[in-house]
């Protein structure tokens, strides 16, 4: 039979079920910390085990939010990428500025050496293949560039891994392992090379070092949101690089620097509007937690994106919790 093992939080003391769980997914993927909706009803299994020098893992788990940050970064031993392969359910992965909503099927990349963010809005059931980041390199140029960008299990060669990794999971888990894990690992590994061979993301050319850039930018920018002087001239000088080349690397984006600074600190304003915990706090002080230094342009461009003012998205969301 595979070696397999399992973990659940059924039956755990609800004071112990968040310690139980946060170190059981740590070590299981990489380190992170773990959100229920509602940890008194919260409940989450781990099923793991390897196929070559790969980690596998299935995870169930109620609504919940991950978050992999900069202290975990710092934590994290072995540079990983994460493929998350929906099997039931719903999800959004976040890091680098992008987001990708998985349904059954879907799956996406996840690089452990960076920030990363998973919204589960109810329960759901993914399968989390583990590849030590030298052993991805090799069928992928770029694969950093590739977080958070969906591929579709519903056809060509992105449909066909996800099919394989469906199947051979569950017959992993159901009977014995016929096959050796090194020779399953190459044709995952294949797959993943074809899934990916026609995003341009991958390329490992020139492109791949400006994908680089804007990574670093991006994560510079999402740790100084509540700098009212983040600008790009300000994050060029951080960057080591000129305010040219800069707005250059977003030229081919769907919004500038300056747009996607904006969009990030509306999206932070927005959670914390809508937070129990800083629900004691004036909308004013919130703005200006996440550079705005202004009430009413904050109130303008708050409006402008979600067609209500502040107060009004504060109070419509307290209706609905």
């Amino acid at each position: 039979m595979a070696h397999i093992e399992s973990f659940s939080t059924a039956g755990l003391d609800p004071r112990r079920k968040l310690a139980f769980w946060n170190e059981r997914a740590s070590e299981s993927f990489s380190p992170l910390v773990s959100e229920p909706d509602d940890i008194r009803v919260f409940n989450g299994s781990i099923i793991r085990g390897s196929i070559g020098d790969m980690s596998v893992a299935e995870v169930y788990s109620d609504a919940q939010i991950v978050r992999h940050s900069r202290s975990h970064v710092a934590r994290t031993k072995d540079a990983m990428f994460f493929l998350h392969l929906q099997l039931e359910g719903e999800s959004i992965s976040r890091q680098d500025g992008r987001e990708s909503h998985l349904h059954a099927g879907d799956f996406t990349l996840c690089d452990s050496t960076r920030r990363y963010e998973m919204v589960f809005a109810a329960a759901n059931r993914m399968l989390v293949l583990g590849i030590p980041s030298a052993m991805l390199r090799r069928q992928v140029g770029c694969p950093e560039s590739l977080a958070a960008i969906p591929m579709t299990g519903n056809r060509g060669a992105s449909g066909l891994l996800s099919q394989l990794l469906r199947r051979y999971w569950s017959e992993y888990t159901h009977g014995p392992d016929e096959q050796p894990g090194s020779r399953i690992a190459v044709a995952i590994l294949d797959l993943i090379g074809a899934a990916y061979a026609d995003v341009p993301q991958a390329l490992g050319d020139r492109s791949s070092l400006g994908t680089a850039h804007r990574i670093r930018i991006i994560n510079y920018i999402e740790a100084h949101l509540n700098d009212p002087d983040l600008t790009p001239t300000r994050i060029a000088d951080a960057c080591k690089m000129t305010a040219r080349y800069l707005h250059h690397l977003f030229s081919d984006q769907d919004e500038t620097v300056a747009r996607y600074i904006l969009r990030r600190r509306l999206e932070a304003c927005s959670k914390a509007l809508q937070s129990g915990a800083q629900r004691g706090r004036t909308v004013t002080a919130i703005a200006f937690d996440y550079g705005f230094n202004s009430p009413t342009h904050f109130g303008r461009v708050f409006r402008a994106k979600f067609n209500v003012t502040p107060r009004e998205f504060r109070r419509e969301k307290a209706g609905t919790a």
